[in-house]
């Protein structure tokens, strides 16, 4: 059993949540923060930006992977992912930028992609 659309999926998040990280990383240096956000703004949007990202990719991945060693055809594997990495790079730019339209978007394309994975699981488990 191979899940080779699952892998790509897998390293684009990881690619990702580097991404998040480092200018957490970076702030906490600047402000001299190394525990919690000491009151910084910036610092706050960027801790949960990555923590939201950290809640919510891992079940995704575990999920979306389940989906496809399933042998659910490749097309809704496709569709999934696609929806699920919108979904967190919408939230991460509404988060980061202060676009509530955005961040609220994205976490209906992430819950979207967690419950039709959800969905295709239990009927897949039922047949």
């Amino acid at each position: 059993m191979t899940t080779p659309i699952t892998s790509i999926f897998a390293a684009v998040f990881a690619v990702c949540l580097v991404a998040l990280s480092l200018p957490v990383s970076l702030r906490r240096t600047k402000v001299g923060e190394m525990v919690g956000d000491g009151a910084d703004e910036t610092l706050r949007r960027r801790i949960r930006a990555q923590g939201n990202f950290i809640e919510y990719v891992p079940l995704g991945i575990i999920s979306l992977g389940l989906v496809e060693a399933h042998a659910a055809p490749a097309w809704i594997v496709l569709v999934i992912g696609i929806i699920l990495a919108s979904g967190r790079l919408l939230h991460a730019i509404g988060m980061l930028g202060g676009s509530a339209f955005m961040r609220g978007f994205g976490m209906l394309l992430t819950y979207a992609a967690l419950l039709v994975a959800a969905g295709r699981l239990v009927m897949d488990a039922a047949l």
